[in-house]
This record gives C-alpha cells, structure tokens and sequence, in this order.
C-alpha cells in the first residue's frame, strides 16, 4: 500500500496548549506512533475554534489554562458546535478537583502532565475508541463519590463555583487585582467584581481580604498536590 493512503488511515490530533515545549514534546510522542498525526498547535481558545472549523481533528488536546481563556470554555464551545468531537485534556492541574469538571464540561479524557507520557497514548486511544479516560486512583475517587458518598469538604465547596467564578477564584489565588482578572477574561470590572461577591457568598467568607487569602492557599494546595 502507497505512502498517501497510510496517511489517509491516519487519526489526526489538535494540541490547545499555550506552552511551546509541552506541545513539542506532545507532537514528538504522537508521531512515534503509526497511526496518528499532529494537524495543529495552538495556544488561544480562538486560534482552536479556528483551527478546528478548517483542520477538523479527530481529537483535541487541551490544556486548562490558555493564554485568553479557559480550556473548559473551550470544551463547552466544542460540545455545542462539533458535539461528535472529542477533547482529551491535558494538565498540570489537580487530578482530584479539575478531573471531574473536566467531564462535566464535556471533555472525554483528563490526563495529568505529572503521568508518564505512554499514558497521553493510552488515553487518546481510548477516546477514540468511543470510551473514556481517567487514571486508575481518579476511577477509585470517583466511585467513591456516588457510591459511598465520600467527599473532600473544601473541595466541594469550591465545586459549588460556576466555571466562570472558578477561573475568577483561582486568579484570586494566584495574586491578580481585579482590573488584572478583568483585562485577562474579557470582561468589565464590574463584572468581576459580582463575581467576586458570588464566590464570596459561596465560601461562606466575609471580607475580600478572607477571599484572598483563601484562593492563595486553595491554589498553593492544589500545585503541590
């Protein structure tokens, strides 16, 4: 069989990820493989929505934190536009929180940057084999959840945000002012700041200087764990 129809046979991949040597090293291991191809790299939810409507990937590789916005925007976007499309996500984010939003956002994969890379294989084929991804321990976590009803306390209430009042929180946690937090996603300062009042309501914390350092912890906890 001629070069030109392997390729035809082969399952094409997008990576959404604003950091130039993960992506590299993504497209590195996906080209050993025989059968997959690396269409695009990109690293803004509107240069994906782009890429997406003249690439058409078989799957989407995405990154939670992007440089204009959210990969869970990006996976909602997808579900309503090209619901058939698959997205794998890709983080450095804690498994144990953002796994499960990830999945109700949309997302048919969520695979940690801290799992060894034969895993980013595992998990896209799976996907592309109609099923779904998680690590072993996040499957054990999850049946937990709704069969025994065990939960993290604090990481429930934080569950409670919306994915927009969570993306404002954890820039909270990571230092941003507020007009910082608005120029970032797009939005008016009054906006964040009903946001703010929101996920102060939420947590059950009284002042902005409580939501501060709350958001600074929850954050810290989350990158060490």
């Amino acid at each position: 069989m001629t070069g030109p129809q392997n390729e035809l046979k082969k399952k094409t991949v997008l990576i959404v990820d604003d950091h130039p040597m993960i992506c590299e090293g993504i497209t590195m291991l996906i080209e050993h493989e025989p059968d997959l191809a690396v269409v695009g790299k990109v690293a803004s939810v509107g240069e994906a929505l782009r890429a997406i409507e003249k690439l058409k990937p078989d799957i989407v590789i995405v990154d939670i934190t992007l440089q204009d916005s959210s990969g869970m925007e990006l996976i909602k976007d997808m579900k309503i536009r090209w619901p058939d499309l698959p997205a794998l996500v890709f983080s450095m984010h804690s498994e144990s929180f953002f796994a499960t939003r990830a999945l109700h956002a949309g997302a048919r994969a969520y695979v940690s940057k801290k799992e060894p890379p034969s895993k980013v294989i595992e998990a896209i084929r799976n996907v592309l084999d109609g099923g779904l991804y998680v690590s072993e321990k996040m499957t054990s976590t999850i049946v937990r959840r709704f069969v025994m009803g065990q939960t993290d306390p604090d990481k429930s209430r934080v569950g409670g945000l919306t994915d927009r009042e969570f993306q404002v929180f954890q820039m909270i946690g990571e230092g941003l002012q507020t007009r910082e937090i608005a120029e970032k996603l797009h939005l008016s300062i009054k906006t964040v700041e009903t946001h703010r009042e929101r996920i102060k309501k939420k947590l059950d914390l009284e002042s902005a200087t409580k939501l501060a350092k709350y958001a600074i912890q929850w954050v810290q906890v989350e990158r060490g764990s």
